[in-house]
């Protein structure tokens, strides 16, 4: 060995974690969790994408389709495939910006209003039941551990260090 080469033999590697990987169990519960909500929901004849909108109207009454689409978190071509379909059952309406006619505004009809209503019920209900069983504090500290996993995953995609304890 020519001295001052390191091979790589001579760094300690870390020790695997115990147990299966967080991202694996946390993947496992969001698929859990995503399913149950939407069983919820489309028992009162609804779904998780037309709640979205529906809470981001109730936010912005009067939105155009691109504020909406950032606001839900999907593409506009998705989006105006939910809000045909939602118009259609009488949710919501379309016209075009008076001052710019390229875009289209949405809003509420009062279906959509009581929609929104008998959604938001299916909603606190469920959860409720995601809470059973769980002491406010704990329920807090698990907030506080989402987010640093968030942070952990946005971190390593944007180059950031977040590595001090904010906590």
């Amino acid at each position: 060995m020519i001295l001052g080469l390191r091979t790589g033999y001579d760094v300690p590697m870390p020790v695997p974690p115990s147990g299966p990987p967080l991202g694996l169990q946390l993947a496992e519960t969001a698929r859990t969790v995503s399913r149950a909500f939407d069983e919820a929901l489309s028992t009162v004849g609804g779904s998780r994408p037309a709640w979205q909108i529906l809470m981001a109207l109730k936010n912005r009454p009067t939105a155009n389709q691109r504020e909406l689409a950032t606001a839900v978190g999907i593409r506009g071509a998705t989006l105006t495939h939910h809000l045909d379909a939602m118009e259609s059952d009488g949710l919501l309406t379309r016209r075009r910006d008076p001052n710019n006619r390229r875009v289209h505004l949405v809003e509420l009809t009062e279906r959509g209003e009581r929609s929104f209503h008998t959604m938001r019920e299916a909603a606190v209900a469920f959860d409720q039941r995601l809470r059973r069983g769980l002491p406010p504090e704990e329920i807090e500290r698990l907030s506080e551990l989402l987010a640093r996993l968030r942070d952990n995953v946005t971190d390593e995609e944007d180059g950031t260090d977040h590595s001090t304890n904010r906590h």
